[in-house]
């Protein structure tokens, strides 16, 4: 494992120059922003390979390591290992080296609220009170004459709020009933309140309202967010109309709010993490020679408890992961400062902490892409200053 002294070392040196930043891509390149919307654990994505504590804290969904034949996390480096369902549908492009991750990231910010921090990483301003009215991909697009955005939402989202108007392009709707209405709830505790069945019955209606909520609460998180499966279906209209029509785009996928039953290698993460990796694949196809000018960046808004609750879920944290892929990616590696997984390291004893603050790493990348000088870099997230972690 990399230790935290030789990585502050690192990234010391790591500071964009005027002279890195200068030199403008060859070709228009293309930008586009998955947001994982309801925190998304990032510790069962990218899971320590060698951490008894990690284990320890998450007896019945830690990933385990692939070996003998049986399923498990696929090792990268010597530290970190790969969800069985993300290396299925990525394994060509990290081979390839077009995938990276930097663990240990987010905002310093220590608010374990869904809206306030989906709404500041999308503002990516780090000050108060927050300008709602000035997103990073705006601020990009303004340092960028010429580009054209589209958010593929029901609603345009803050990242793209400015002073153009960009389109957005729903790709779904999506509904569903979450319990029954309280009159079908009231009769069917009459029909069964002298029946033997009664008190099971009661307990019954009360799990599914429990359920209810949850679900209602996953629904909140999301912000209308499309479902994993969803975006894999839409992977490649999004891939076309980024072919053909758009330089840089925004798409928001939901249901990554896990307090109740996760899973491991198999279960709802690891489905949605399927059709999240192979929309990702999709897309990159759909793109053909153009993936190779294109970066796509996904985030969440903070990362998961480091130690599972009593529902075999967990709840919200703080330090998350970021994952990078583009064919012009220098990948096939875990970036950013580390520290070793452990208790000792923990943030408030409970979550990741953040080593890595989201908006240098993109600062640092979007910067590099699109071939900005240090003055227009410093503009995108204002009061950081962008980081160079040779991604690209």
């Amino acid at each position: 494992m990399i230790n935290r002294r030789q990585c502050l070392v690192q990234a010391m040196g790591l500071t964009l120059s005027p002279a890195l930043l200068a030199a403008a891509p060859a070709r228009a390149p293309r930008t586009l922003v998955v947001f994982l919307r309801g925190a998304c654990d990032g510790l069962s994505v990218l899971s320590p390979l060698d951490s008894d504590d990690y284990r320890e804290a998450r007896p019945q969904i830690a990933i385990p390591r692939a070996q003998g034949g049986q399923p498990g996390s696929q090792a990268l480096d010597a530290d970190w290992g790969l969800h069985p369902a993300v290396w299925q549908h990525l394994e060509p492009l990290w081979r390839q080296r077009q995938l990276a991750f930097v663990p240990f990231a987010g905002m310093p910010d220590p608010s374990r609220s869904h809206f306030e921090m989906q709404d500041k990483m999308e503002l990516g301003q780090g000050s108060q009170p927050r300008d709602y009215r000035s997103g990073f991909l705006a601020r990009l697009l303004a340092e960028t004459q010429g580009r054209k955005a589209a958010a593929f939402t029901r609603q345009v989202p803050l990242v793209l709020s400015g002073p153009v108007t960009w389109p957005n392009i729903p790709l779904a709707t999506r509904g569903r009933a979450h319990g029954l209405d309280t009159r079908t709830q009231d009769l069917m505790r009459e029909m069964y309140q002298r029946q033997p069945e009664g008190r099971l019955a009661a307990e019954a209606l009360e799990n599914r309202a429990m359920a209810a909520d949850l679900a209602q609460e996953m629904d909140a998180a999301d912000r209308q967010a499309v479902s994993p499966g969803s975006f894999t279906a839409a992977a490649d209209r999004i891939g076309r109309m980024m072919l053909e029509r758009f330089q840089v785009g925004f798409v928001d996928v939901g249901r990554w709010d896990t307090h109740v039953s996760q899973g491991a290698v198999t279960g709802q993460l690891a489905d949605r993490l399927a059709d999240l990796s192979s929309g990702l694949q999709r897309l990159s196809a759909t793109l053909g020679s153009a993936w190779a000018d294109t970066v796509v960046i996904v985030i969440s808004e903070f990362g998961r408890t480091f130690k599972e609750n009593g529902n075999r879920g967990t709840d919200h944290g703080h330090g998350g992961l970021i994952w990078l892929l583009g064919g012009g990616l220098h990948g096939g590696r875990v970036a950013g400062e580390q520290v070793p997984v452990r208790w000792r390291h923990l943030h408030e004893q409970r979550d990741l902490p953040v080593l890595n603050d989201y908006r240098q790493v993109l600062g640092g990348v979007l910067a590099r892409q699109h071939g900005l000088d240090a003055a227009a870099a410093s503009r995108l997230f204002p009061g950081t200053r962008p980081l160079d972690l040779s991604l690209l």
